[in-house]
């Protein structure tokens, strides 16, 4: 396996890239990932066939001491600026959670650019809305671990071991500022740029887990199988909404299978 830091200049990032085949992939990760917060699937990419460049947004992973806004916009601007960095003219992007609406974003700043679009339990381009009570809890997740453990335990189903979530927080804490995770909640729950991709003609893949109460199967027929004609929705078996770590393999072969045509 071929894996990799490639310098973006000023941006100050360095993205982890995969794989050294034709079809290129840009990876935005999600709200309690990095760059490095894929669980198995970048051992388990086609590297004959893909390159995956995985970015770090501001306050993330290689970027935490990077300053900015913390917007969905900026993660676009930064993802363009990283495949320009690559030389990359066309790609595909996969986001995962907060990093569905992001690729989104990419779509709609440079629509002639995305080949495909793939969202793993993506936040639609609308944002999430939310209770009083739910907005607490995820309100709360930067300066409490226990509500980022409460909400990882809800988004896979209550169903996963302890340990897990123990460690999917610490890698939480450890990959992110409390300013930018905090910053990030609002960006990704309350920007609307529905109008902005509706009827794009682009190939989209919807990827949910069966176990996701929230971003799951019924949401993704409102949202995202709405808003793309060519959209088609996976349905995962056994995963919720960290499919990398929950069901890798699967997730891998039904992502290889659509971003390889």
């Amino acid at each position: 396996m071929s894996i990799s830091h490639t310098s973006v200049g000023d941006s100050d990032a360095s993205p982890v890239t995969v794989g050294h085949g034709p079809r290129r992939v840009l990876a935005l990760h999600g709200w309690f990932g990095s760059a490095r917060g894929w669980g198995w699937l970048p051992e388990l990419i086609d590297a004959e066939r893909f390159t995956w460049a995985f970015l770090d947004y501001r306050g993330y992973g290689a970027r935490t001491g990077v300053a900015g806004d913390h917007s969905i916009a900026e993660i676009s601007r930064d993802a363009l600026a990283l495949a320009d960095s690559l030389g990359w003219d066309t790609f595909s992007v996969v986001g995962h959670s907060m990093g569905g609406s992001a690729a989104q974003r990419v779509l709609a700043d440079a629509p002639g650019r995305v080949e495909r679009l793939v969202g793993i339990s993506p936040v639609p381009a609308g944002g999430v809305p939310f209770d009083l009570q739910s907005w607490a809890l995820f309100d709360g997740a930067a300066a409490n671990p226990g509500n980022r453990r409460a909400i990882i335990d809800l988004t896979t189903g209550n169903r996963l071991s302890g340990r897990w979530l123990d460690e999917m927080v610490r890698f939480s804490l450890d990959q992110s500022t409390r300013e930018a995770f905090g910053a990030y909640l609002t960006a990704w729950a309350r920007t609307d740029f529905t109008d902005d991709v509706k009827g794009n003609q682009v190939p989209a893949l919807a990827v949910v887990g069966e176990h996701d109460p929230a971003l799951g199967a019924d949401t993704m027929r409102e949202t995202w199988m709405r808003h793309y004609p060519n959209a088609r929705l996976e349905v995962l078996a056994n995963a919720g909404h960290y499919a990398m770590y929950e069901t890798p393999v699967r997730l891998v072969t039904v992502l290889e299978d659509f971003l390889g045509h």
